[in-house]
């Protein structure tokens, strides 16, 4: 092959492989051993066939640099906590936003059969809910405080045990996707179904308003989160059920990273919200209009993390490339 040939069979590569190492840009860590990976193996090719020629000299200033930066770890390590979030995890997400909808599609159908279930048979919420639940709601109905349920415990142990309980939920949606998502699917389900038949009992007492404003304002990121580590689950388990090029090993080492990210990110948000269900939440008598602004605020969080910085992160990234060529 010739030398112009080559070059321009392999410039984009290279020119993203470039733009990784001199502008920081974070990268999925798979993507970038590839990368690495073939640019070595380019030069080789060029030590052997274009001896003394500019793309040798390129390519083996580009293979120094990837060098100088892979093995420069010590300098990077007590930021590496910071950019995870910042940076690397948003643009690894880029490409999960089909699984995340997916996942969100699934919660909001069960959440539906949860509610249409609770108005056709009126015993349905206690199956889901239990007995002793639905019976010492109906009494705090009937003390005038429906929602007195989020003050019967002291602030941090509910902040301590809601988070850990939550966390444990969002292991089981991720881990569960090793039976084929379908684990995953019915953890949401679960979940799924019990508020939409919570949420309708409510609605049946005349409480819909008073429920809603009151459970959404830590629900509304710990619901999230839930979708979200179903989601992990589903990347887990499609990576069993559909390797593509990879070999089912391969392709579920991969799965199983990935997935394993996506939980990563989803604790501190846990966090956030047993803060919220444990110490704000109990304030059933706030004013609508503040209620209003943490649940609005918890959302818009939520989209932006998990949404839009990540599309507009990768929608930068490839104008930077483009950018170069």
């Amino acid at each position: 092959m010739r030398e112009a040939a080559f070059a321009k069979q392999n410039k984009d590569k290279w020119l993203k492989f470039e733009s990784v190492l001199r502008n920081n840009v974070p990268i999925d860590p798979d993507e970038l051993s590839n990368l690495y990976i073939e640019v070595t193996d380019h030069l080789s090719y060029a030590q052997t066939f274009y001896p003394n020629s500019n793309t040798l000299a390129y390519l083996n200033g580009l293979s120094a640099l990837a060098h100088q930066k892979i093995y420069r770890t010590k300098r990077e390590s007590r930021r590496r906590f910071i950019t995870f979030y910042t940076k690397e995890f948003p643009l690894f997400f880029a490409k999960y936003q089909k699984q995340l909808l997916f996942s969100f599609l699934l919660f909001l159908l069960f959440s539906i059969i949860g509610a249409y279930s609770a108005a056709s048979d009126g015993s349905f919420v206690r199956l889901i809910m239990g007995d002793s639940y639905v019976n010492m709601t109906l009494a705090n109905i009937e003390r005038g405080d429906p929602m007195a349920v989020y003050k019967e415990m002291g602030s941090l142990n509910m902040f301590l045990g809601i988070t850990i309980n939550n966390i444990k939920v969002a292991l089981m949606a991720f881990s569960y996707g090793l039976l084929l998502s379908m684990g995953t699917v019915y953890i949401i389900m679960q979940n799924a179904i019990m508020l939409g038949s919570f949420q309708y009992f409510f609605y049946e007492k005349g409480l819909l308003w008073e429920s809603a404003r009151t459970i959404w304002i830590h629900g509304t990121i710990e619901i999230s989160v839930i979708i979200i580590a179903g989601c992990g689950g589903i990347v887990l388990g499609n990576s069993l059920l559909f390797p593509r090029t990879y070999t089912r090993l391969q392709s579920f080492i991969r799965g199983a990273k990935d997935g394993l990210k996506i939980m990563l990110s989803t604790v501190p948000f846990f966090i956030i919200a047993g803060f919220l269900e444990g110490f704000v939440t109990r304030h059933t008598d706030m004013p609508d209009w503040l209620a209003v602004i943490i649940i609005g605020a918890s959302l818009s969080l939520i989209l932006f993390y998990y949404v839009i910085y990540p599309l507009k992160l990768k929608k930068r990234i490839e104008n930077s490339i483009n950018s170069k060529k």
